[in-house]
């Protein structure tokens, strides 16, 4: 299950992102707004703009997987520097193949590895901690907030964009 989540549904997600973003080139198309407008927008003045929403919903994607199974040094790096659509969806895209490149096999210790991030202060997480209580969280997180900006801004994203396409049974 952690491979699942870790990168079936983080990727999933990310494709949802995608999805949004484009509703919003389109909104930006047809109300004739520059798309720097709403790729700079923010909820709150001391909240993080939809770019860097975006930046760190791919890192959280990337380095979760990347930590769960022991291989930081592989993931990409991005220099945070993104300013138009198309470097964020390329940084989606890296991202995206990244996560295409584990398998499940990759995360047979996960669950038990001890995670740490420089910032914790040497305290630390179990895979399955990390994944559950801040892998998922946070790029729900930033997805959810990428979406109430383009949402707030006029652009016609719903439930529907933000969960995409479901695997129902008949």
């Amino acid at each position: 299950m952690i491979f699942q989540l870790s990168t079936v549904q983080t990727s999933k997600m990310l494709r949802n992102l995608q999805h949004i973003l484009d509703k919003g080139a389109a909104f930006a198309s047809s109300k004739k707004v520059d798309m720097a407008v709403l790729l700079n927008a923010r909820l709150a003045p001391d909240q993080f703009h939809l770019i860097r929403q975006v930046q760190i919903a791919c890192d959280t994607a990337k380095l979760g997987a990347a930590r769960l199974t022991g291989k930081v040094d592989s993931a990409p790096k991005h220099a945070d520097d993104e300013t138009t659509l198309e470097q964020l969806t390329q940084r989606i895209n890296d991202t995206l193949e990244y996560l295409a490149s584990f398998s499940e096999a990759d995360f047979a210790d996960a669950a038990s590895q001890k995670v740490s991030q420089p910032r914790w202060e040497g305290k630390y997480l179990t895979g399955e901690e990390f994944l559950i209580q801040h892998v998922l969280p946070n790029i729900y997180f930033h997805i959810t907030t990428a979406y109430a900006i383009l949402r707030h801004n006029g652009v016609d994203v719903g439930k529907k964009d933000y969960l995409g396409a479901m695997p129902y049974k008949a």
